[in-house]
């Protein structure tokens, strides 16, 4: 299901550099935020193809999972009406930040179905008596759609970027830096990238370059392993998908340019970092597409750091969070009309979000 508009632009990020001090290094940015007008970010190439399936299956209905404040959620509430799909969201509660708080209130103004667990750990008993319970059964996603089919988005993607290249629109990256929640991106890129040197274009064997996926969830969840095995079994849908036509890649050469940097995770998933921080309002301060201190900015910060470092370059930003401006809710639950189909346990939280966080920026 055709949702975004592609390719998505790559820009300089010389202001950046040149705030540094360290002008010329050759830093850019992709900017998958601006992937949709309606809503961007990372989460639209995976839903075309889950979407896709949903559809091809039959099923009317489309849940997505996650935490409170998902990406995936609300692109999910956004884009599935949009290809005559219901939406709807299991979630489970996660610390509070502005990111999303804004997120949540979006969702639940957006008319999707909302289900609420109290827990992230009894979210595979929730996703199972969804599809028993619920008729017609719904089809029902993981996390961040964090499967073989899923990750097919960001092959496509890295061919994308390599079209790019090829095209004399950016310089070949040494480094590509993104951030790795549900992993999703991470594992597609990595199996584009080699697909692309393979079939040349834009990047040659030789000259692949590394990925660093800068982590927005903890360690087992965004382990190397994870991705590797989500990156080999994609690998495995693609082969058997193209007849044997595209190569079967194995994780040792998948994962031979790959690394997980950790080190801008802060106190862990959904709350704000210092470097991530510190990015945020450097990309503020510079007029540039406005950061998440939750997500986008912790992978900006490894940009920053990177730079700082005099790395050598050139390196790409992947901008994976949306920077369109946030949809309207159609009703506050924050106000006394609040809308009673709206789990408790999430109501609860968004009152108490808007009670303790600090008004937004402009």
């Amino acid at each position: 299901m055709e949702l975004g508009n592609f390719p998505t632009p790559v820009e300089s990020l010389e202001p950046v550099a040149r705030e540094l001090g360290v002008a010329g290094s050759g830093a850019w940015v992709k900017r998958d935020d601006i992937s949709s007008p309606a809503y961007g970010g990372n989460k639209v190439r995976t839903l075309e193809l889950l979407f896709g399936q949903a559809k091809a299956l039959g099923h009317a209905q489309v849940f997505s999972t996650g935490a409170f404040g998902s990406n995936h959620a609300l692109a999910t509430a956004i884009h599935a009406p949009r290809v005559g799909l219901e939406p709807g969201a299991l979630l489970f509660p996660q610390p509070i930040s502005l990111a999303a708080f804004a997120n949540l209130r979006a969702l639940a103004g957006s008319g999707a179905r909302l289900v609420s667990l109290p827990h992230w750990s009894v979210l595979p008993f929730g996703m199972t008596w969804l599809r028993l319970a619920s008729e017609p059964r719904p089809y029902v996603m993981v996390p961040g759609g964090a499967t073989p089919l899923g990750a097919l988005g960001y092959v496509s993607a890295a061919l994308e970027l390599g079209r790019q290249i090829a095209a004399g629109e950016l310089p070949v990256p040494r480094r590509v830096i993104v951030g790795v929640g549900s992993t999703c991106t991470s594992a597609g890129l990595l199996l584009g990238f080699a697909l692309a040197a393979h079939v040349r274009l834009g990047f040659e064997p030789a000259s692949l370059p590394w990925l660093t996926s800068v982590r927005v969830s903890p360690w087992p969840i965004t382990s190397r392993l994870r991705i590797l095995g989500l990156a080999t079994r994609a690998a495995r849908l693609l082969h058997a998908l193209s007849a044997g036509q595209v190569p079967l890649f194995d994780s040792r050469t998948l994962g031979a340019r790959f690394e997980i940097d950790g080190r801008f995770l802060g106190p862990g998933y959904g709350e704000p970092s210092l470097p991530g921080d510190e990015a945020e309002a450097l990309w503020r301060r510079l007029g540039l597409p406005l950061l998440d201190g939750t997500y986008s900015a912790k992978a900006a910060a490894r940009v920053v750091a990177g730079l700082r470092a005099r790395e050598p370059g050139p390196v790409l930003f992947w901008s994976t969070k949306s920077s369109v401006p946030m949809p309207t809710p159609d009703a506050t639950p924050t106000k006394e009309n609040r809308d009673a189909s709206i789990p408790p346990r999430i109501r609860a939280w968004l009152l108490r979000a808007e009670r303790t966080l600090p008004p937004a920026s402009p």
